[in-house]
């Protein structure tokens, strides 16, 4: 049982992650490599566009809040005319409309209407497209990573069984470090694309919701702008 302890142990290190990375082939090392940069890559991106999109709900939430307060469209212009974030700016994109067609001598409400309407809608779809950057990378990982991880496998594979055809030896001690390289890589590949799967599809849902925020203020802007038109 002493002696057996060892051998235990050392089989157990052998097949370690990072012992496994050491003697694998220079191949199965490229794919580990650029697996692990590609998890690292989604995860910064996770995060970054997770803060992004808090904030851009909160400064939602203290924009409509202030907006539905206000009483003067204009001069609350004047305090948000410089403000960066995707309400502000559909807001602005409205006004920057409004204010062009007003100081027209002959005015056509059903034009100023439709170019209001045209312009915030522009707006919302910029604001989406800003926010739903680099999103579309981690719809690459998610699809792409699961394939170089099994190329890794079959690339291990194939040194295992060069492995037996070269020393005319099949015992376990022969073929289990290929096997384990390979099944590394793919658990690799696996553990960059599932991550990027998920928040592809969490942050998509996300930014529909942002959508129909913003498409429900222009909306609602709109329609007292319409209201002052007629009156």
């Amino acid at each position: 049982m002493d002696i057996m302890t060892p051998i235990i142990a050392t089989n157990a290190a052998s097949l370690s992650p990072v012992a496994l990375f050491l003697q694998a082939d220079i191949v199965v090392k490229l794919v580990m490599l650029g697996l692990l940069a590609a998890s690292i890559w989604t995860w910064a991106i996770i995060l970054s566009h997770a803060l992004k999109m808090r904030r851009a709900a909160r400064d939602c939430d203290v924009f409509e809040r202030e907006f539905d307060r206000a009483d003067d469209p204009k001069a609350f212009f004047q305090i948000h005319r410089d403000s960066a974030f995707p309400i502000a700016r559909v807001f602005q994109a409205g006004m920057f409309e409004w204010m062009r067609s007003k100081a027209s001598r002959n005015m056509d409400r059903e034009g100023t209407r439709q170019r209001l309407a045209s312009g915030m809608g522009s707006a919302i779809a910029a604001e989406i497209d800003r926010l739903g950057d680099r999103l579309n990378v981690l719809a690459t990982i998610g699809s792409v990573a699961p394939f170089v991880g099994l190329f890794g496998t079959v690339w291990g594979i194939m040194r295992s069984f060069t492995a037996i055809a070269s020393q005319q030896n099949t015992s376990l001690s022969v073929v289990a470090p290929g096997i384990a390289e390979a099944l590394f890589a793919t658990a690799i590949g696996l553990f960059a694309a599932i991550p990027a799967v998920i928040a592809y599809n969490r942050f998509g849902h996300g930014l529909n919701r942002m959508e129909a925020r913003l498409t429900r203020f222009a909306d609602g802007f709109h329609a007292t702008l319409s209201r002052e038109l007629e009156g």
